[in-house]
């Protein structure tokens, strides 16, 4: 994960007012933009992609007071607890992490490790598997009350915080009735897809480590940061950028802990530089690099799409949950051209239904962002004809072989 272990953080808001209330699902949709009328499609397949809860920062800010990241912030609400196994994507034994190991190499003050899932992160997971729970089983009755494997499949980033969410999600969405373990796929490091690798991509390794530097050098960006850095008295040969300075503060506000005034008083420029520096670090409108991101994700949703309609498959699951993280989810909205230039809150999610429609049989999907019906970029329309959405991602879907060989074109990047 590299770099972009950095960048992991939550979503904007003002010191004490932090919003992470999830939108409710509608169940009367817009079909004809502006005009609504009665539910005339069969839902047939979700996909959820939803980042984990709360965590501690990844990093502290050097030379300002560190907030207490104490061992009593991490206790695990009885409620959302599951009956689990972690494995690897053949069912064999859970590969090693070396991120994870990263986060446990050090401790923050107050003594816990860096990028943990705290007690407010498993709340909102579980309050999310709550809103689905309301959606698909509640609403739709698609989905069965317990859970069972053979209807739902789970995968997660091989990383506590992201297996944690999981098996959250899932008690708010069965309410802790299960019928055998929850298995949860995990991959090994180096063919990892649920997030940028910049370990198992060479090209992707060496275009980000250019835009990154580059974004750092931004009038504006710059500009801002050495007055801000000022203001705090970081001394000017350690490195904190925009993004660092975003992950420390929001975490800080989400557990109610000290934050210095400086960034009170800078939130709105942290949020926006930080957001800024993403954007231009991911350069969405070159296709090649949602490609390098995201390409191998995108084709797996696709292609569990096209396996789910084929009229062939023996394919009985509903529900393909995907645990992953912020630098996920916003290559995707990129993607998918839904992106509203912020930062995705905790526990954002972004779902892909399958729908037939009842009379005429043809095949569409619907996109939605933190429970909002959202017009993917090509598409026609809030349910979208199924070629119009697989025409809108082909510039950006590349299957493993191709997405591997891409990886290894860097003899025109300058090392």
């Amino acid at each position: 994960m590299g770099i972009w272990a950095r960048i992991g953080a939550v979503s904007t808001a003002a010191c004490g007012a932090v919003v992470y209330w999830l939108q409710p699902h509608k169940r009367v949709v817009q079909a004809d933009r502006g005009r609504a009328h009665p539910f005339p499609y069969e839902l047939k397949l979700v996909q959820v992609l939803f980042r984990h809860g709360a965590r501690t920062p990844l990093k502290s800010i050097p030379d300002i007071q560190e907030a207490e990241w104490v061992p009593n912030l991490l206790k695990d609400p009885s409620h959302t607890s599951m009956n689990y196994v972690v494995t690897n994507l053949s069912g064999g034994p859970k590969p090693p992490s070396p991120i994870e190991d990263s986060y446990r190499g050090h401790t923050l003050t107050g003594g816990t490790f860096p990028g943990q899932l705290t007690t407010l992160g498993k709340q909102q997971l579980y309050d999310l598997g709550a809103r689905i729970r309301k959606t698909y089983i509640e609403e739709f009755n698609f989905l069965s009350p317990i859970f069972r494997s053979s209807e739902v499949y789970v995968r997660s980033t091989n990383i506590v915080r992201t297996i944690e969410s999981a098996t959250c999600l899932l008690a708010g969405l069965f309410q802790q009735k299960q019928e055998g373990a929850v298995k949860i796929q995990t991959s090994e490091a180096e063919t990892e897809i649920l997030y940028p690798n910049y370990h198992g991509c060479k090209l992707l390794k060496l275009l980000s480590r250019h835009r990154w530097t580059e974004s750092a050098l931004l009038p504006d960006i710059a500009e801002d940061l050495k007055r801000i850095q000022s203001l705090l008295g970081i001394v000017g040969h350690k490195h904190v950028d925009f993004i660092q300075l975003r992950d420390d503060l929001v975490a800080r506000e989400a557990h109610g802990l000290p934050c210095p005034t400086v960034l009170k008083n800078w939130q709105k420029t942290v949020e926006e530089r930080a957001v800024e520096m993403v954007y231009y670090i991911y350069e969405p409108n070159k296709s090649e690099n949602l490609q390098l991101s995201v390409g191998p994700l995108l084709h797996t949703l696709m292609a569990n799409i096209e396996k789910k309609i084929e009229k062939s498959s023996d394919d009985s699951r509903k529900l393909y949950l995907y645990s992953v993280h912020d630098t996920t989810l916003m290559p995707c909205l990129m993607a998918l051209g839904i992106f509203d230039m912020k930062w995705p809150p905790y526990a954002a999610d972004i779902a892909l239904e399958l729908y037939e429609h009842l009379s005429t049989k043809e095949v569409y999907i619907k996109v939605s962002y933190i429970g909002q019906d959202q017009l993917v970029r090509g598409c026609s329309d809030v349910f979208c004809p199924l070629n119009e959405f697989r025409k809108a991602l082909l510039p950006y879907m590349l299957d493993s072989k191709r997405h591997g060989a891409l990886c290894n074109q860097t003899e025109n990047i300058t090392k």
